[in-house]
């Protein structure tokens, strides 16, 4: 008995061990092109074709159903015999921004790729969320999306949630601006904070010494002792920031009272609307039906190159999911009478 178990204790090691070895394999062994970055488009216009079909399929009747069926088909055959010229496109991004602008990476890689098709007949629209963050990390995805009104593609930008600071210095460069009724839109301002722990160290008897060469290559800093020439130049640092960010608002938007708006407050889209901040009250999901109408719309998104550790994670991570839920139905089972 005590060695059957020693056996099955070895054996169950043994298992585990050949089963981790057989994954890493498995993925190692994969085509390294699989997990190359790329480009990924999806036709969005297929996505919502497929979603009437199915809910008609639930809700008309069966001669409804035939009839509709028979009117796509025949609309569908007069677009092939059509001599027209192809429909407009538009293409779709998703930026999802942090205080880093992280998603600046996968937007310039998606706009270089749009501007190697793309035509002042097609649309890029940006779905854009942000609370702002570093100037010089927004100040960069804006100049993405300034390539696109330099070769006159148009370009909307569309704010369901947040577009703040730097969220609104990218919207900005939009020819056109839409966003849902009470998406938080601005502040147009800029803050700057960084604590001081001189007196703690002080207090504690330890010396903080910093060598510069130059009146202003530090100004405030966090351990050593700030003085009040070093916190005005501080502010005339902060202030030349929001100068240049006022300028860049009013060269893409003239129509804004830049007076009224650079005060770091921040508005509701129906209340930034009256203040000419935004074009239109509408949602991206609305604006997209309705492209979808009269234009081929694509998604276009760039997926970074993942390495094996990412990947092994993942797919444990899918495996765990899987027997959890599993696990779940099984007792959901237990429990029937």
């Amino acid at each position: 008995m005590d060695y059957g178990l020693f056996l099955a204790k070895t054996s169950t090691i043994v298992l585990a061990i050949v089963v981790v070895a057989i994954v890493i394999i498995v993925l190692a062994s994969r085509s390294r092109e699989e997990h190359q970055a790329h480009i990924e488009v999806k036709k969005i216009n297929e996505k919502f074709e497929q979603t009437e079909q199915t809910l008609n399929s639930l809700l008309l009747s069966e001669k409804e159903q035939k009839a509709q069926a028979k009117a796509l088909k025949a609309k569908k055959k007069a677009e092939e015999k059509s001599e027209t010229k192809s429909l407009p496109r538009v293409f779709v991004l998703e930026f999802d921004g942090d205080i880093r602008a992280s998603a600046v990476a996968s937007l310039r890689e998606e706009i270089t790729a749009i501007l190697l098709v793309a035509n002042e007949q097609d649309e890029i629209m940006l779905n854009l969320t942000s609370p702002g963050g570093l100037v010089h990390a927004y100040g960069l995805a804006s100049s993405q999306l300034a390539r696109v009104r330099s070769r006159n593609i148009p370009l909307t930008v569309a704010v369901d949630k947040v577009a703040a600071s730097g969220g609104y210095m990218m919207a900005c460069v939009a020819n056109k601006i839409i966003a849902a009724p009470f998406a938080v839109i601005g502040s147009i301002g800029v803050i700057a904070q960084i604590p001081n722990f001189n007196r703690l160290l002080k207090k504690h008897d330890i010396d903080y010494e910093q060598i510069t060469a130059g009146d202003y290559k530090r100004t405030l800093t966090m351990f050593g002792e700030n003085t009040d020439k070093a916190r005005e130049k501080f502010r005339e640092e902060i202030q030349d920031t929001h100068e240049l960010f006022k300028e860049f608002i009013t060269a893409n938007r003239p129509s804004i009272d830049i007076s009224k708006v650079a005060t770091g407050e921040h508005w509701f889209a129906t209340r930034a609307k009256e203040l000419n901040l935004v074009d239109e009250l509408q949602t991206s999901d609305d604006y997209l039906m309705l492209r979808a109408k009269d234009a081929d719309v694509y998604k276009i998104t760039y997926v970074a190159k993942k390495r094996l550790g990412s990947r092994f994670a993942e797919l444990l991570s899918n495996i765990s999911d899987k027997v959890q839920s599993h696990l779940w139905q099984r007792s959901r089972e237990a429990e029937l009478p």
